[in-house]
């Protein structure tokens, strides 16, 4: 059993060419015992993005707070607050921060992945 804080786990910093005001944490991983999925939550500040990107695993987010918008395969998808969004396999995504306030998700992928 493991309960945290989630502001209690260092964060890794994203702001470079492809990843611009982004926080990421490992939540639950390997190291905690978690053998199917790997938990992690995102912090992207306003005018901030993830890098467009895609992989060959499907992966479920759910939107904590801010506003953003999520593109999957050159749709876009408004999100905010309470929102869910899967990702399919292979699709080509990235999440931007639309608002003025930090946009926080939390993101749940299969142990096949990189935790971050």
């Amino acid at each position: 059993m493991k309960a945290i804080e989630y502001t209690d786990v260092a964060p890794t910093l994203f702001d470079n060419e492809t990843a611009k005001k982004v926080a990421g944490r490992v939540l639950i991983g390997k190291a905690d015992g978690a053998a199917n999925f790997c938990m992690r939550i995102f912090e992207v500040g306003a005018e901030g993005n993830t890098p467009r990107h895609s992989h060959p695993w499907e992966h479920e987010i759910f939107f904590h707070s801010g506003e953003g918008e999520v593109i999957c395969d050159s749709r876009q998808y408004s999100v905010k607050a309470g929102s869910a969004v899967l990702i399919p396999a292979s699709a080509e995504h990235q999440i931007r921060n639309t608002g003025a306030n930090t946009l926080v998700f939390v993101c749940v992928v299969p142990s096949i992945a990189p935790e971050l």
